[in-house]
């Protein structure tokens, strides 16, 4: 019998898998696609020879996190890659702020009124940023906080809402930059904790960057899954489960799947079916002749463009896809330019360009024109560059990643309470009601992203369990 058997290769199921044959634990994976990665996968979806990432593109959460930084992950290929600017947020007058790794930097780019504000703002906590990531991500009581002040003084800052903490700025540059990394949980901007998610991500980018992974976001799961056949796990693609008895007699069964799948396989009925799945979006890979031409020098240079005019405009795309049930006009956009620091991800001379707007949930029309009609607005002459595009609407994704339920990339809303307190208003949400069953996605704390954490979290409550056993 194994101790342990996961349910869904994606970078959370491998790193529980990991943590758990870390400690001795024998451990097998199963998977329902061809191959590993979930929302870390990469593939040539445009052209030959163009290799894209179909879900996350940019790691800033990747590169920052405990659990991935607690493994030999270079060891098996993985490459972080840093663009001279981490993100750059461009205007319609041909200007940006920026999101650079020098606070400094990031805060001269908001202009004189707001310099001193930004650096009172972040300069507090970078300095325990190692410790405040682990403490923020290991909520809630996977462990205690190596710091409880600087956590609560955190929290003071970040908890209210994200409008809250904006008022401190008085011009639009920085409240669009601001609004825009708010904006990667694809949450409205007035909703609890949404002050906490711009500083993340604002804190991150100053700690370590937004890097991409060289070859694509594949490589962070052929790593994971490298290291763990070292350790002496196995992993199963081409194997989907339909209810436990397909699963190996084991210990304890980790689900790295959406509540709702877990609660069909493992019959809880209705157990989860106060859980929210949020906004979706609607994805664009490209091939490009060249460079995209952004009129904002600062945009050429960086990893992670923001594409929104006004704190005004991105807000009311947000609520429309989020609240309305309709697509935004000006959709808000997060694009990420990989080949600008990975030659290998195009020919010669050619670029791969990633980008998304919000969608309403299980939206299946056709968003092409806007986004293209946004980018127009802050790189003229970008239609001009396209070789070829592939479309993604919420549809396509779900196809693609069984947990995003609608098209929900997060794997569930990350507004109110839902974005602190998943997939249950509980202090074990990795636990489900089988005392064999847990669950480890993006559904539970600290939540979407490519960081591994949950599944971390997920498996220490694993193992505690399994240590109970005589």
């Amino acid at each position: 019998m194994l101790d342990a058997v996961v349910v869904g290769a994606g970078p959370n199921g491998l790193t529980a898998a990991v943590e758990l044959a870390r400690r001795g634990f024998s451990v097998a994976v199963f998977e329902a696609k061809d191959t590993v990665g979930g929302g870390a996968r990469t593939a040539e979806l445009t052209l030959p020879g163009f290799r894209h990432d179909p879900c996350s593109a940019a790691h800033p959460l990747g590169v920052n996190s405990p659990a991935f930084k607690a493994m030999p992950l270079h060891r098996y290929g993985l490459e972080w890659l840093h663009a001279e600017l981490p993100m750059a947020h461009p205007f319609l007058d041909g200007s940006a702020a920026v999101l650079a790794r020098s606070v400094g930097e990031t805060a001269a780019s908001f202009g004189p009124r707001d310099a001193g504000t930004y650096r009172r703002l972040v300069e507090p906590f970078l300095p325990k940023w190692d410790t405040l990531a682990r403490d923020f991500m290991s909520l809630p009581l996977s462990a205690l906080p190596r710091d409880p002040v600087t956590l609560a003084r955190f929290g003071l800052v970040g908890l209210p809402p994200s409008t809250w903490l904006m008022r401190r700025f008085k011009d639009e540059r920085a409240k669009a930059l601001f609004a825009g990394l708010v904006a990667h949980v694809i949450a409205p901007l007035g909703g609890l904790a949404t002050g906490a998610v711009g500083l993340v991500f604002a804190l991150a980018a100053h700690a370590a960057g937004w890097p991409v992974a060289r070859g694509g976001s594949q490589a962070i799961s052929d790593a994971l899954t490298a290291y763990l056949k070292d350790l002496g796990g196995t992993v199963h693609t081409d194997y989907e489960v339909k209810r436990l008895d397909d699963l190996p007699p084991a210990r304890a069964y980790v689900f790295d799947t959406s509540p709702t799948a877990l609660a069909r396989i493992a019959g809880f009925g209705n157990y989860y079916e106060q859980y929210r799945y949020g906004a979706s979006v609607f994805k664009l890979d490209y091939a490009l002749d060249g460079p995209v031409p952004w009129t904002a020098e600062e945009a050429r240079t960086a990893g992670t463009v923001q594409v929104g005019a006004s704190r005004a405009e991105i807000s009311a795309a947000l609520d429309a896809a989020s609240r309305h049930g309709r697509a935004p006009d000006a959709p808000f956009l997060i694009t990420v330019q990989p080949s600008l620091v990975d030659p290998s991800r195009a020919p010669e001379g050619k670029h791969v360009f990633w980008a998304y707007g919000h969608v309403p949930n299980g939206w299946t029309g056709d968003l092409t024109d806007a986004v293209e009609r946004q980018l127009e607005r802050f790189a003229p002459g970008f239609r001009d560059r396209v070789l070829a595009r592939a479309i993604a609407g919420p549809p396509e994704l779900a196809a693609h990643n069984a947990n995003y339920v609608g098209g929900d990339i997060a794997c569930g809303a990350a507004s109110g309470l839902q974005l602190l307190l998943r997939p249950k208003l509980s202090l074990f949400p990795y636990h489900t009601p089988h005392p064999a069953v847990f669950i480890c996605s993006s559904a539970t704390p600290p939540g979407p992203g490519v960081h591994g954490m949950s599944g971390h979290n997920a498996a220490k409550a694993v193992w505690r369990r399994l240590r109970q056993e005589p």
